[in-house]
């Protein structure tokens, strides 16, 4: 494991980032301007949007909300991050990424740093106040074996998946620290040639993490010292085939099934031990959602396509649906 820049520090994660920031990347988007939103424009007393546009091309499958009501979804296509306002419906492409970068799973923290999955064996961490890259991880060889794929922040570290190895990777968030490789052990399967862990969160108490293995469909909970994995039992469903976003509020634990076109809705008990399903979302717009995050009384998702061209032409869509 090979970091980019050196580690960073506390009071402000943002500030002290901020010194290091990475090389402008070049321009290579390749993707269209987004129409404007299908709603009218948010005036007081009128309902926000729920369906959102994204640039033609844009693959996206990543989307998060931070302390503010804007969303940031990333791109397959080349590393780019959309930001829209909810409240309007309005976007734009607020990073351009690069040709040859991927971004996929996000999450943004208090200070404003995005922190983003890059498939290739990279994480990165984007100051959202500048625009600017000012971090970058190099957690695994860029090669077909590894699959960086999402990333949720727990503590003093960001936690990534690789989807085809069974190893989480803790980023440091402060200046202290290395990047952190964690085994994963105990009822941990390990599937070959296919998508193995995706979605991550933390659990209520703070002291582990929650896994999904989108094949065969499991939830685990990871111990964050020794990465025994504990298999979470279901009931009321037989398993979360094709889980691939976590989204946890509360003991609340939503599971974005995206080939299945739905979110199941689970509680937890006080150990994230059981995870009973309580509900399932589905909604006509939904095309392969893959992940979620949440404003208020709403949930917003972005439509990967996967079973549609995915070609620059392609049209693309965020949708937000009641909670």
């Amino acid at each position: 494991m090979n970091r980019s820049h050196q580690d960073h520090s506390q009071p402000s994660r943002r500030t002290v980032l901020g010194g290091a920031t990475a090389a402008a990347l070049a321009l290579a988007t390749g993707a269209g301007t987004a129409a404007s939103a299908t709603a009218a424009q948010n005036t007081r007393g009128a309902a926000w949007p729920t369906e959102f546009p994204l640039p033609d091309g844009f693959l996206p499958e990543g989307i998060t909300i931070g302390e503010k009501p804007y969303a940031y979804m990333g791109s397959r296509a080349n590393g780019a991050v959309y930001r829209t306002d909810l409240r309007t419906g309005r976007g734009e492409v607020f990073y351009e990424g690069a040709a040859g970068t991927v971004a996929v799973g996000l999450k943004i923290d208090d200070d404003g740093l995005l922190y983003i999955a890059g498939n290739t064996g990279v994480a990165r961490i984007l100051d959202t106040r500048s625009r600017e890259l000012v971090a970058t991880y190099q957690l695994t060889e860029a090669t077909p074996a590894h699959f960086i794929n999402d990333v949720t922040l727990l503590g003093e570290r960001a936690w990534f998946t690789d989807s085809r190895d069974s190893v989480l990777y803790g980023v440091p968030r402060g200046r202290r620290g290395a990047v952190r490789a964690l085994p994963l052990g105990g009822d941990w399967v390990q599937t070959p040639g296919v998508i193995n862990a995706n979605g991550i969160a933390d659990t209520p108490d703070g002291r582990a993490l929650i896994v999904v293995s989108s094949s065969p469909g499991k939830l685990y909970r990871v111990h964050l010292k020794t990465g025994h994995a504990t298999e979470i039992t279901l009931v009321g469903a037989g398993d979360v085939l094709n889980g691939d976003g976590l989204l946890r509020v509360g003991r609340t634990l939503y599971v974005v099934q995206n080939r299945l076109n739905k979110v199941s809705v689970f509680h937890l008990d006080a150990k994230a031990a059981t995870a009973t399903l309580r509900r399932t979302i589905t909604d006509p717009r939904f095309d392969i959602p893959t992940t979620a995050a949440r404003w208020r009384d709403r949930l917003y998702l972005v439509n990967a396509r996967f079973t549609s061209p995915q070609e620059p032409t392609t049209t693309f869509n965020a949708v937000a649906v009641p909670l």
